[in-house]
C-alpha cells in the first residue's frame, strides 16, 4: 500500500495548557449543537445534495418485521459487540478517512442507521470539515460506516482536530447506541453506564519500533484509551525531536491501538533513538495523571 508522506502542523503547547484542551474537548462533545432529534431527519437528508453521484452509499441486509420486534427482547441477551473507531491517514493521499464499526448493532434498525449516518456527517462538518464520500457497507454482519474527510482540500493534519474528531464520533455512538458506554473508556465521561473493569494502565501498555524502510520507522502504541490521548502522544514523541509523517488511530473499546511513520531528520530512527522513544512513552504512557509541569 502506498504512503502519502505529510507532516503534523504540531501545535504549541505553552498555552492553552493539555489540561484545558482536553477539558474544551470534552465540553465541545457534551454540547447540545452535536446532537440531533429524530424530527430532524428528513431535512438532513438534504445534506446528499452537496455530494457528486454515488459518492454516498448505504448497503445493509435486508430486515423483515419478525426481526424488528424481536429486536429489543434479543439485544439485551447478546452481548454488546466491540466498538472500533478507525482514523486513517495512510490509505489514501489526499483525504483522512474516519471508519466506525460496532457489531452488528449499527444496521439494527433501518431509520436509526440513516440517523447515525447523517448525524455523523453533519457533527464532522460542524467541525468545518469537508465530507467528500460516505458509505454504509455491511460485511460478515459487521456494519461499517466510512467517511473520507477534508479540510481545507487536504486530509487532516492537525492533531487537535483528530482527536477532536475521534471523540466526537464516540460521543455520537454513545448517544444512538448508549449500551456501548460499558465497552469506552469514554463511557466513563459520556455514556450511561462506565466501563465496569478498567484496564490497568501498566499492563495495558506496549510500545515497540520497526524498521520501515531507510527513511522512516513504525512505531506501535498500544495503551488504554483516554481523552486527550493522540495529543499526548504526539507531544511526548516530537519533544524527543522526532517527526511524525503519518498515523492511523485505531480505538476498539477500551483500548486504544495505534500506529505511526516516524522519522528523525529525514532517516529512520537507529537503535538508540528507538529506545530513548519506546522508553519516554511507556513511563507517561503508564502515569496518564502526571500534570504538565511535570513533564
Amino acid at each position: 500500500m502506498a504512503m502519502a508522506s505529510f507532516c503534523f502542523s504540531f501545535p504549541t503547547y505553552a498555552s492553552p495548557t493539555y489540561s484545558t484542551r482536553v477539558n474544551r474537548y470534552l465540553a465541545l462533545l457534551r454540547s447540545p449543537s452535536l446532537r440531533i432529534d429524530t424530527a430532524l431527519a428528513s431535512s438532513l437528508s438534504t445534506l446528499r445534495l452537496g455530494f457528486p453521484k454515488d459518492t454516498i452509499r448505504i448497503h445493509s441486509q435486508p430486515i423483515n418485521s419478525a426481526d424488528l420486534l424481536s429486536s429489543s427482547s434479543t439485544e439485551e441477551n447478546d452481548s454488546v459487540p466491540m466498538p472500533v473507531v478507525l482514523i486513517d491517514q495512510d490509505s489514501d493521499p489526499d483525504a483522512t478517512i474516519v471508519q466506525l464499526s460496532f457489531g452488528d448493532r449499527l444496521g439494527a434498525l433501518l431509520d436509526t442507521e440513516n440517523l447515525q449516518f447523517l448525524n455523523e456527517m453533519k457533527a464532522l462538518k460542524d467541525l468545518g470539515l469537508d465530507v467528500t464520500k460516505g458509505s454504509v457497507t455491511t460485511e460478515a454482519s459487521v456494519t461499517k460506516t466510512k467517511f473520507f474527510i477534508m479540510r481545507m482540500g487536504r486530509k487532516v493534519e492537525d492533531p487537535d482536530m483528530l482527536e477532536t474528531i475521534r471523540l466526537t464520533i464516540i460521543n455520537n455512538l454513545l448517544q444512538y447506541h448508549p449500551e456501548s458506554s460499558e465497552k469506552l473508556a469514554m463511557g466513563e465521561f459520556f455514556g450511561i453506564k462506565p466501563p465496569e473493569k478498567k484496564l490497568d494502565v501498566d499492563v495495558a501498555t506496549h510500545v515497540h519500533v520497526e524498521a520501515d524502510g531507510p527513511k522512516k520507522s513504525l512505531l506501535y502504541i498500544e495503551t488504554a484509551d483516554r481523552p486527550g490521548l493522540l495529543l499526548e502522544i504526539i507531544r511526548i514523541i516530537t519533544d524527543t525531536n522526532v517527526d511524525v509523517e503519518s498515523a492511523e488511530i485505531d480505538t476498539e473499546g477500551l483500548v486504544a491501538k495505534d500506529k505511526f511513520h516516524v522519522s528523525y531528520r529525514g532517516a529512520a530512527l537507529n537503535s538508540s533513538l528507538s529506545q530513548v522513544l519506546v522508553n519516554c512513552l511507556r513511563y507517561y504512557l503508564r502515569r496518564p495523571e502526571t500534570e504538565e509541569e511535570s513533564y
